[in-house]
């Protein structure tokens, strides 16, 4: 169901319902959502492989209703993978696909290995082969393909065909497979259960590793086995904003949390009263752009960077920023951003540990290379990087992409507490924003914040544009409004799935829990009673 609620227990919201049904099924045996998180995170690498994959990276906060917990498990780019070696090759950028964009170390793996030792620190027994038991069984013996998935596969098709391991993964004689083909992943499924048995470690310092390292060298991706071995995940300290209602947090960089941040604590300050009105896309729209400004010309591995991103965040700071906000005339936006597929996963349990969760492989598919042996799918998160040496990101041997990705939790003052998030790129700040406003300042229901109508400003899912996409549900004098203060509007689909893929779950002060599903995705809020 896209919509639940529950008085006690726990409850999973993911992108496709078979990994909410995998963690909400540990739930009800007794698992926290610590667990329930991995058994859904392990499952939707499963069956929404071109969203994230073992080969991806991930971020979490893990938390009670005050400040979280939280894990950065971003790989860093190979030793060998050096401006230099990709001029050797001939190139003046990153190819975007094939091997030579598998550069980074996949650190999803690492995230679900540091989350699980949180969970045994906090009770937790449930063994691995357990919280893997569903993504072996939809690996071994299949699962319907998507819309999504098909759509995907089909409209990316002569990019990837030609990528070691795609075609032979993912292809039915040469073409996309049809929606509800029963997809089957055996040597995905060998792997699992392989951690299972060996230890997630494994994955970095072990068989596993030494076979993605063999395979990845094969194909010609510069990452070897010494790269997955010198891999761990970070405990790190979340960024956070005071508001008038509570208190939001997200990862920090090399995440694109500061922004989601920054929206929040401008917008708060633009005294806008109604949801999907012209002030409420508006001004989300015009901190949007500022708060871009900032990340684009900070934000990267924490430790390039020449700036504290909390300063942006100080009460001072975002009272000049909202300053600058025209309340009736858009801001110039020529600027190109960034695209990503991800998946958002929530969790909590009926002890009030709550779990925010976002995965993902960059483009659709990330590089497109398969593994063979393994049947991983790897990233192209290092695409990001530049070869010039004076940019604000250069690649450089062990230095950590910039991520769109960033999954957020919020502690309300009146006792409630609420994990959320989307996948979508350059949407994902603007989304939240919505959602959190919607819920948060306009007492919207849940359900009704989430498919509420959206906007997007930016780029996603592969595709390059500056305007502003709006969904066509707007009230038209809306997006006239919009239009004549400037705003370059885009009209799209109603529940455009280029507008993501969001969900949410919120513990309300009596123990009651409440959790939505995006109306865009395959996703379900789904109790630990299924």
């Amino acid at each position: 169901m896209k919509y639940a609620r529950t008085a006690a227990g726990g409850m999973v919201v993911a992108p496709h319902y078979l990994a909410a049904e995998a963690g909400a099924r540990v739930l009800g045996e007794g698992g926290n959502a610590i667990e329930a998180m991995i058994a859904a995170a392990a499952t939707i690498a499963v069956v929404y492989p071109h969203m994230n994959a073992l080969g991806g990276d991930n971020f979490l906060l893990i938390g009670n209703g005050g400040k979280p917990m939280a894990i950065d498990a971003c790989g860093a780019a190979a030793g060998q993978a050096s401006i230099e070696f990709y001029r050797s090759q001939g190139l003046g950028a990153i190819p975007s696909r094939g091997p030579l964009a598998a550069l980074t170390v996949g650190g999803a793996v690492s995230g679900w290995q540091m989350a699980l030792a949180e969970s045994q620190r906090r009770g937790g027994n449930i063994p691995l082969s357990r919280l893997f038991e569903d993504a072996i069984h939809h690996a071994q013996n299949g699962t319907p393909v998507s819309g999504t998935l098909h759509r995907n596969a089909a409209g990316k098709l002569n990019e990837l065909k030609d990528v070691p391991g795609f075609s032979e993964t993912f292809l039915v004689d040469g073409a996309a497979p049809d929606e509800g083909h029963n997809l089957k992943l055996p040597a995905l499924a060998d792997t699992f259960e392989r951690l299972a048995e060996a230890g997630i470690d494994d994955f970095y310092r072990g068989d596993v590793a030494q076979s993605i390292a063999r395979e990845l060298e094969a194909a010609g991706s510069p990452i070897r086995a010494d790269d997955l071995a010198q891999h761990k995940a970070l405990t790190v300290e979340p960024l956070s904003v005071s508001l008038k209602s509570g208190t939001a947090y997200t990862l920090p960089p090399p995440t694109q949390g500061l922004a989601s941040m920054m929206i929040l604590g401008i917008c708060e300050r633009l005294g806008v009263s109604e949801a999907e009105s012209f002030a409420h896309v508006h001004s989300i729209v015009e901190a949007s752009k500022l708060a871009f400004r900032v990340r684009d010309r900070y934000v990267s591995d924490p430790t390039y960077m020449t700036i504290d991103p909390a300063n942006f965040l100080a009460d001072d700071m975002l009272d000049q920023l909202s300053a600058e906000i025209d309340p009736k005339t858009a801001l110039p936006w020529p600027e190109i951003s960034e695209p990503g597929d991800t998946v958002w996963l929530g969790a909590m349990d009926c002890d009030g540990c709550a779990v925010s969760l976002i995965q993902s492989i960059y483009w659709e598919f990330g590089s497109g290379v398969v593994l063979p042996e393994t049947g991983i799918v790897w990233q192209n998160r290092g695409t990001s990087f530049s070869l010039d040496p004076d940019s604000s990101n250069p690649l450089t041997p062990g230095r950590r992409p910039f991520h769109t990705i960033h999954p957020s939790m919020a502690t309300l003052k009146d006792g409630r507490y609420m994990v959320y998030g989307t996948m979508g790129g350059e949407g994902q700040p603007q989304t939240q924003a919505a959602i959190f406003t919607r819920y948060v300042d306009f007492e919207q229901g849940l359900e009704e914040a989430i498919a509420a109508p959206r906007w997007l400003l930016g780029r996603t899912w592969g595709e390059e544009s500056a305007k502003l996409r709006i969904e066509a549900r707007f009230d038209l004098a809306v997006t006239d409004a919009l239009q004549n203060a400037g705003h370059d509007i885009e009209i799209v689909d109603d529940l455009d799935e280029m507008m993501g893929h969001a969900g949410a779950i919120v513990r309300h002060l009596d123990g009651a829990i409440e959790g939505a599903s995006d109306p865009r995705c395959d996703g379900a809020a789904v109790t630990d009673e299924v």
